[in-house]
């Protein structure tokens, strides 16, 4: 593709997600199985008549949930890659279907930083980067929220002096 007589090309990012992002993965697993495996077993442990099948679907809910935490956030952090270069933004996610996004400076309409609780706490952020693209935004999680907030502050000075209307 070729955006402002720059070629952009499809290739793997090369910079790895902060090594914080497995326990927040891991994190938002166990809130998941508390979740999904705690109301049953807790109203299993309440109401007699359904003790055996509330306890059997806490069992069979909360075993996938956590197998999942144990290992889908390490595979995570294995896989998903980002770079950001002057001509533009690269991302790769995904562990069964990867999805290679690239998003030209001349596209970029605005950059934004999120920090949920969870991510508070790890120390982590999400970039946002919106575009033009009608496939949403492009996002790279699990970021140090340090590196985040500088990559914005870049990605805005990059984009203010590249040519293109952002659309």
């Amino acid at each position: 593709m070729d955006q402002g007589g720059t070629a952009v090309r499809l290739r793997p990012p090369r910079e790895r997600l902060d090594a914080r992002a497995v326990g927040w993965w891991r994190t938002q697993w166990l809130v998941a199985l508390l979740v999904l495996a705690g109301i049953p077993a807790l109203l299993g442990l309440l109401i007699e008549p359904a003790r055996f099948w509330l306890l059997l679907a806490a069992a069979v809910l909360g075993g996938p949930c956590l197998i999942g935490g144990l290992v889908f956030p390490s595979w995570w952090f294995r896989v998903h890659r980002w770079e950001v270069t002057d001509e533009a933004v690269y991302v790769r996610t995904g562990a069964f279907w990867q999805e290679w996004r690239i998003a030209p400076m001349s596209r970029i309409q605005t950059v934004d930083t999120l920090r949920g609780p969870l991510e508070r706490y790890f120390g982590l952020a999400t970039l946002t980067v919106t575009t033009a693209s009608s496939q949403g935004p492009v996002k790279i999680v699990g970021l140090g929220h340090e590196t985040a907030a500088e990559l914005a502050e870049r990605l805005t000075l990059i984009t203010r002096a590249t040519a293109g209307d952002a659309t």
